[in-house]
């Protein structure tokens, strides 16, 4: 049993031998920022102040040779190999923020809705205790027994009370998981899933206009998040602006005509970037996210922003936000990774820091 010290709260978590620092974080109920759990993206990189962990194998485009020499770790691989670890963590205010995740819970399909050509949307409802979650957080689906691996996918629905969980899942090409769940998983089967992980949540204490912007099932996490905002009576304006290839990958228009005759401070928008709109009050729009957004706003430096697809949409969107004066601290993103492991690990594995 190691002990990870936080700095410079002086909170300290106690680390199971082979547990991760971000498990060992998040089982006691703090958010350490992560994406993809497997050392591909740096998001949960942490600079270890004493102590010595395994790092296991990263990317180097994760964790870069200096940075490792600098210290640096990244946390969702890490795991301590001496009595106590040092990590600068948050501030000396830092407070619990995330339940512990769960393992293997059970659930059962009880229906599948095809969205679109491409993705298909699971209804999912425990058998036993909910998981609890956090709108925008994420859970990890597969049947390993069946060797299918497990891969992460976003929630797209707020807590209920009855514990129902939907994931909009897109079909990949030779992607084992999204193949399986959409040629032959079927209504009435039983699943396992992992979780809840991910800090996409945003501050539930921040008051500011807000921007989402979504590519393909990147929307899901997004709808997660804008359901619980409106549920709770968010009154600045929320508007969701959606990227497509063309009019038929554009999915969830009912829930949200739904919303906007519900709650008149909510704007849904849509852009398709290989069709042109009809004008049919479909949403008008053609062209990419980052083109496009000038045309809608002149100024984002008060807004909160919400940015949710694939690496290289979001950090486009973002660069593109920014450029209008969003501010750092209000971007929020959650970009989908390679989940592959390197074949070898690094050289350096062992990282001590005196």
């Amino acid at each position: 049993m190691s002990r990870i010290r936080l700095h410079p709260s002086g909170r300290e978590v106690e680390c199971r031998e082979g547990e991760t620092v971000l498990s060992a974080l998040e089982q006691a109920g703090y958010a350490l920022p992560n994406n993809c759990r497997a050392g591909a993206c740096g998001e949960c990189k942490v600079k270890v102040l004493s102590g010595q962990f395994d790092q296991g194998m990263v990317l180097d485009m994760a964790l870069s040779q200096a940075e490792r020499k600098d210290g640096y770790g990244l946390m969702c691989m890490a795991k301590p190999i001496s009595a106590e670890l040092v990590i600068e963590y948050g501030t000396a205010d830092a407070q619990p923020k995330l339940f512990p995740p769960r393992e293997n819970v059970l659930f059962i399909v009880t229906d599948r809705i095809q969205r679109t050509p491409r993705i298909v949307e699971l209804l999912l409802r425990p058998l036993g205790q909910p998981l609890r979650y956090w709108p925008g957080q994420y859970v990890m689906l597969g049947d390993e027994s069946a060797g299918i691996p497990p891969r992460c996918y976003s929630i797209a629905n707020a807590p209920r009370a009855d514990g129902e969980i939907v994931l909009q899942i897109t079909r990949a090409e030779g992607g084992v998981t999204s193949l399986w769940v959409h040629d032959t998983l079927k209504s009435g089967d039983m699943v396992k899933l992992s979780g809840p992980y991910g800090t996409f949540i945003g501050d539930p204490s921040v008051d500011t206009p807000v921007l989402c912007m979504a590519a393909g099932s990147g929307l899901a996490p997004i709808l997660a998040l804008a359901d619980a905002a409106l549920r709770r009576g968010y009154r600045q304006p929320v508007t969701l602006l959606f990227s497509a290839c063309t009019d038929d990958d554009v999915y969830a228009r009912g829930l949200m005509a739904y919303w906007q005759a519900k709650h008149r401070n909510f704007k849904f928008l849509t852009t398709l970037t290989r069709d042109r709109q009809d004008g049919s009050g479909k949403g008008g729009l053609s062209g990419r996210i980052p083109v496009v957004l000038p045309t809608l706003f002149q100024d984002l430096s008060a807004h909160s922003v919400f940015i949710a697809g694939s690496p290289a949409f979001v950090e486009d969107c973002a660069h593109a936000a920014k450029a209008l004066g969003a501010r750092d601290e209000l971007i929020h993103r959650e970009g989908y990774v390679s989940q592959a492991i390197p074949e070898a690990p690094p050289a350096e594995r062992l990282v001590a820091n005196g």
